[in-house]
């Protein structure tokens, strides 16, 4: 890996783990479905010009229908769980069960598709999944926290958006294959603001949110979803899919340092030997790390 590659793996790392700051400051003052309304507006905003400057248009009006639907199930929801979700739970742990994506991902190809994964890949679900059971574990509870929200119906719905993202993944490599990355993203995060424009009308929030919860929303859209399109696509020219999904693997590192230092929250010894499971099995399941097991 080039110097200057590594360097965009760590930014994009570094603006992805910052997303979950930002969607709970937003999520705080405009409520999780405006704020997974705006975050994909503002980045369909953001990322149309680009692609009807590279003369995509044509291509997105003859595939709309899949991309404006894999805009629903790969950005509309999981963004509204996720904002839900950090109501209840830190940003450090939302982001280690982020990481469970490629978990979820592979068991969607297997029974959708087919891919069967190895010996060494099944270990792997085996390992990340007991992880994702031991960190759950300690959230169990239903009993509302300070916010009204059980910290398990948090977590909850951070798997549903895990699994939404595995979904995604088989349905885009089934539907979408070939197709230009670009055009993808920004088809996709324009059905996405079609899918929650009413949602976030109806829900939006009484009183009118602060510069800092808008500021937030701003930096959501442009910069951890529209610029992170761009660095994830660049990576998987330079990289090819299977390394450059492995940024999956850092965002939790950065994720909790900017939780701990900005946010106040605490990092718990069984939070962070959880996470070291869940990443691990996430490593062997996706092939990044490879055991010989018979």
């Amino acid at each position: 890996m080039s110097a200057s590659v590594a360097i965009e793996f760590i930014l994009l790392a570094a603006i992805w783990g910052a997303s979950f700051m930002f969607m709970r400051m937003g999520a705080l003052e405009f409520g999780p479905l405006p704020t997974a309304g705006l975050r994909v507006t503002i980045a369909a905003l953001a990322l149309l010009p680009v692609m009807l400057m590279r003369g995509l248009g044509p291509q997105l009006r003859q595939h709309w229908k899949p991309v404006l639907f894999c805009g629903i199930t790969n950005s509309a929801l999981p963004f509204a769980l996720f904002s839900f979700a950090l109501l209840s739970i830190s940003t450090g742990l939302t982001s280690i069960l982020n990481a469970t994506v490629p978990l979820f991902g592979a068991v969607v190809a297997w029974l959708w598709l087919g891919d069967r994964p190895g010996a060494s890949r099944t270990l792997g679900l085996v390992i990340g999944f007991v992880g994702v059971a031991m960190l759950a574990w300690g959230k169990a509870s239903f009993k509302p926290g300070a916010s009204g929200i059980a910290p398990a119906w948090g977590v909850i719905a951070c798997l549903l958006a895990t699994l939404l993202y595995g979904f995604s993944a088989s349905y885009t490599r089934r539907y979408l294959s070939g197709m230009n990355p670009l055009m993808t993203a920004t088809g996709s995060q324009i059905g996405a603001a079609l899918g929650l424009a009413v949602p976030t009308v109806l829900w939006w929030p009484a009183q009118t949110p602060g510069t800092h919860a808008w500021l937030a929303m701003l930096a959501l859209g442009v910069l951890c979803t529209a610029v992170a399109y761009v660095l994830f696509f660049r990576l998987i020219d330079r990289l090819g899919p299977a390394k450059a999904i492995t940024v999956t693997f850092t965002i939790p590192v950065f994720a909790v340092f900017y939780g701990v230092t900005l946010l106040g929250e605490t990092l718990t010894p069984w939070m962070l030997l959880c996470g070291v499971v869940v990443l691990c099995g996430t490593a062997l399941a996706t092939g990044a790390v490879k055991l010989f097991v018979r």
